[in-house]
């Protein structure tokens, strides 16, 4: 019996919790609207830009996270591996927001496999992308640098679009942090060719 009491009155303090965090502010609307509005407010305003920026950065990204891929079983060096983690690290939740935006905007979600299109913007085709497969060592990872820092490059001129045309915060957020990110690692990729 007293087990059950104290399961109650814990249940009923919880809910006086739930309830006093839901309750209203003097203009008699929710005190929690106002927050969740106001993102769902910024995420749905999007705009052209917005869109081609997302559509673009997903097989974009898509290819470098393919090319760092290939780092396992091809190369020592460990600066090469670790940028190659970085890469993924940064790029694969990126490709998972922007799968998310699209599809609360109504929007098709680009596939990964890019092989076959041209988006320019630093993407490599698909000649280019066999011929690293085929190296390995030193050769590789030289290719493989260059390759990325072409790449980035491209990932930068993609985002300084965003922030130039984009409405979206989120959008126009990820573009900031990908110009820093990536201007970052281009430096670090510069550095260990030499």
């Amino acid at each position: 019996m007293r087990t059950t009491n104290t399961v109650l009155i814990a249940a009923a303090a919880g809910a006086a919790l739930v309830l006093t965090g839901c309750g209203t502010d003097s203009a008699g609307t929710s005190s929690t609207s106002g927050a969740s509005t106001s993102v769902v407010e910024s995420q749905a305003r999007f705009n052209d830009a917005d869109v081609a920026f997302l559509e673009g950065m997903y097989p974009h990204h898509a290819q470098a996270v393919e090319m760092a891929d290939l780092v396992a079983g091809r190369t020592d060096n460990a600066d090469v591996v670790a940028l190659a983690a970085a890469v993924e690290a940064a790029q694969q939740p990126e490709m998972d927001r922007m799968t998310t935006w699209l599809q609360q905007w109504g929007k098709p979600v680009p596939t990964p496999d890019m092989h076959g299109m041209s988006h320019g913007d630093g993407m490599m085709s698909a000649d280019q992308m066999d011929a690293l497969t085929a190296l390995s060592g030193t050769e590789f990872d030289r290719q493989w640098l260059t390759m990325m820092i072409e790449h980035h490059e491209g990932a930068i001129d993609m985002a300084n679009t965003e922030l130039a045309d984009g409405e979206n915060p989120e959008a126009t957020q990820m573009a900031t942090d990908i110009v820093t990110a990536q201007q970052k690692e281009i430096a670090d990729m510069q550095a260990a060719l030499g």
